[in-house]
């Protein structure tokens, strides 16, 4: 079978295990809606998603204070991946009738994440990547324009804010690479859960309430976000770049969409409308190619 060669170059079992990943990280937007629908609120199924994360990683932390130069880039990332992105992703579900468009728009994260990078770090932006950038909000435009989505726009517009949070976390990451994964992760899962039931207590009020009426179903969605895309999925990217160079592995986030946009249709039966698809493959495109240039 002939492949790209960037593809060529990774086993046949770590790319089943990037297809594993990518299909647990698109199935989050679908899985989200159905423990939504399922009695749980948007703020408190991040708190709760965080709390596996850190009960899950307790055992396998070491409890340190660790050196001062890493204390502000460890807390501006746990609450921006933390808090921001579960907060907004939730958000952004709760209030979609659609889901394509948010699917998509979680794409943003990339490019932004470069622009951020360019301001706070000073890295170069080459004029190819600029082409692409712009392209790919411009993919995000033209989905905002889909007659079909008139209702949606907040939905969109949470997805973007979602991606803000999420490209400022990969920033924040750079500077905790000599810390270890799961220290990083846990704490992230702390601080996570504290803001964000702070947040529904006080937006969403009736928490305990709300936690003693939760249905099955809504247990099962967090659970398998907690555990599933979380952990499973993060642990299993940090398992791959020990073996490849980072922007080997990160085109494939491209496909995470795809994979959120067919688990959609069999879920709920939504079928985009050809501007989404128009739309969506500029964005995810672009993405793809930002990610294999330099």
């Amino acid at each position: 079978m002939i492949l790209l060669p960037w593809v060529n170059k990774l086993s046949k079992k770590h790319i089943l295990l990037i297809l594993f990943v990518m299909f647990l990280l698109g199935s989050a937007y679908p899985t989200a809606k159905l423990g939504l629908n399922a009695s749980l609120p948007p703020i408190l199924f991040g708190a709760i998603r965080m709390a596996i994360v850190f009960i899950f990683l307790i055992p396998f932390c070491k409890i340190e204070i660790p050196n001062k130069k890493y204390l502000f880039p460890l807390l501006g990332f746990s609450l921006s991946m933390g808090a921001g992105v579960n907060l907004f992703l939730y958000l952004s579900v709760n209030v979609s009738n659609i889901l394509s468009p948010i699917v998509i728009g979680a794409q943003l994260s990339i490019p932004l994440a470069i622009i951020i990078s360019s301001i706070f770090i000073g890295e170069t932006i080459t004029y190819k990547k600029w082409i692409l950038i712009i392209a790919s909000f411009i993919g995000i435009l033209l989905i905002g324009f889909d007659p079909k989505i008139a209702d949606e726009i907040l939905g969109l517009f949470f997805i973007c804010c979602m991606a803000v949070f999420y490209a400022l976390a990969q920033v924040f990451s750079r500077y905790l690479k000599e810390l270890d994964i799961k220290f990083t992760n846990g704490f992230m899962g702390i601080v996570g859960c504290v803001t964000l039931l702070i947040v529904s207590i006080f937006f969403e009020g009736h928490t305990v309430i709300h936690l003693k009426n939760l249905h099955f179903e809504a247990w099962l969605m967090v659970l398998y976000h907690g555990i599933f895309c979380s952990l499973m999925g993060h642990m299993a990217m940090f398992y791959l770049y020990k073996f490849y160079p980072v922007g080997q592995v990160l085109p494939f986030y491209a496909l995470f969409p795809v994979f959120g946009i067919i688990l959609s249709f069999f879920i709920f039966g939504e079928i985009p409308t050809l501007i989404m698809v128009i739309g969506g493959i500029i964005v995810i495109t672009s993405v793809f190619l930002l990610q294999k240039i330099r």
